[in-house]
């Protein structure tokens, strides 16, 4: 086992950046991250994530400088700062592609750059999400290749799914507990102990490599099938011409009903994860009704919403072609900044091809990284005097609820809200 450690991140996004955090209390931690820009502002004590205590970070930076670089931490992009480090931990996405298989090229990226640089007896530690089996089938091969290092003599690894909640400030990375693993009993144990260190609600520690990556792929999968059964739900209880939230509440008051709420289901977590398990599944010749039934459910919620709001429009003697139509919100989720696969941006689609004029605001999100992700313009601001023919509440944003919505509409505006926390007597429909 290690005595001194020397870490480095590879990515600084909202996962890598407060596990780097955590650990510069500790050791020494470079955060490494190809985005320049990132690696400036990380540096500058700024982090437009939000996901950082900004006072954590000044400290860490200010130690990295203060100790001579044995405690604390700095953010880099240039491979040779990390060249001497032997904790290496793996945070780069991994997304799907247009046909929702896995796209693991972030992954093997920084799996070539590491094969590089890894020295006999370092670990490099995967939290990245991926199905059973891709840690030792993927990544494996690709470090042996580019290191000339043998696996489990010369080098070895761990998985340690990242349990990473985007915006939330009470389910932390230290009061969460961690599941980790090791490719020998050995290194399991010294990642289990690394962990340990800094989570403060435990640890656990899997019997294998690829318990710990099935673990995480179901943790997504439970949930975001769960939602699909509420969302269809809804889908049913629309054409009933009742209230599912009605009928949820109602439910509800059994003690052993699951209080799910049906909704827009993105972000890089529950709308991505499932997509990796079915790929092993298919891969293995399983082919997984539930999951997949539950993925067509949850996609199909944004086209449910635009169809619904035009109907809307249409009842009450309303143009469909130029008309005006408004989305509050575009994260994929509430007071955070994070766009990756966003379900909102179906909305705005689906509506537009219908030839309605959709403007979307949302004071939290980087209209840049709008722009540059998706290709689409968001409002800076709110349009003085604008009226709107149809409002969607598509995320509940602190400030959309305390906003005055009825200085947005016309006469026989539509108010459609997708989270159902508005007033219900101030809206024509909610999910």
């Amino acid at each position: 086992m290690m005595i001194n450690y020397k870490i480095a991140v590879i990515g600084q996004g909202y996962v890598g950046l407060p596990l780097s955090l955590e650990f510069a209390v500790h050791y020494p931690v470079l955060g490494f991250d190809i985005n320049t820009q990132r690696v400036g502002e990380l540096n500058k004590g700024e982090d437009i994530t939000l996901e950082a205590d900004i006072e954590k970070l000044t400290t860490a930076l200010k130690k990295y400088t203060e100790s001579n670089a044995t405690i604390g931490y700095q953010a880099t992009s240039e491979l040779s700062d990390i060249a001497d480090a032997n904790i290496y931990i793996v945070t780069v996405p991994t997304p799907i592609d247009r046909y929702n298989a896995p796209d693991l090229k972030p992954l093997i990226s920084a799996s070539k750059m590491l094969g590089g640089i890894i020295k006999n007896g370092d670990i490099v530690i995967y939290e990245s999400t991926v199905f059973p089996g891709c840690t030792e089938e993927e990544c494996v091969p690709v470090l042996e290749k580019y290191s000339g290092l043998k696996y489990n003599e010369d080098f070895f690894v761990g998985y340690s799914p990242e349990r990473i909640n985007p915006g939330d400030k009470i389910n932390t990375l230290t009061s969460v507990k961690k599941v980790t693993s090791g490719s020998t009993e050995v290194i399991a144990e010294e990642v289990d102990q690394l962990y340990k260190k800094i989570i403060t609600a435990g640890t656990h520690k899997a019997s294998s490599l690829k318990v710990a990556e099935a673990s995480k792929a179901i943790e997504n999968a439970q949930r975001d099938v769960n939602i699909s059964f509420v969302n269809e739900l809804a889908l049913i209880f629309d054409r009933i011409g009742i209230d599912t939230n009605d009928v949820l509440e109602a439910a509800g008051t059994k003690y052993n009903f699951l209080k799910y709420k049906p909704g827009l289901v993105g972000g890089h977590c529950i709308s991505v994860d499932p997509y990796y398990l079915a790929h092993k599944a298919e891969q293995l010749g399983y082919h997984p009704d539930v999951i997949l039934s539950g993925r067509r459910v949850n996609d199909s919620i944004a086209k449910f919403i635009a169809s619904k709001v035009v109907k809307l429009m249409i009842a009450k003697g309303e143009v469909i072609k130029d008309s005006q139509a408004l989305i509050l919100g575009v994260t994929f989720k509430e007071n955070c900044p994070d766009v990756r696969n966003t379900k909102v941006l179906d909305i705005y689609t689906e509506l537009s091809d219908y030839g309605v004029n959709v403007d979307i605001y949302d004071p939290w999100a980087s209209k840049e990284e709008v722009k540059h992700e998706y290709g689409i313009d968001i409002l800076d601001v709110l349009i003085e005097g604008k009226k709107y023919d149809a409002l969607i509440l598509a995320v509940s944003h602190n400030e959309f609820l305390q906003m005055d919505l009825s200085a947005l509409k016309k006469e026989n505006s539509i108010v459609f809200d997708t989270k159902a926390c508005l007033d219900r007597n101030s809206v024509d429909a909610r999910l």
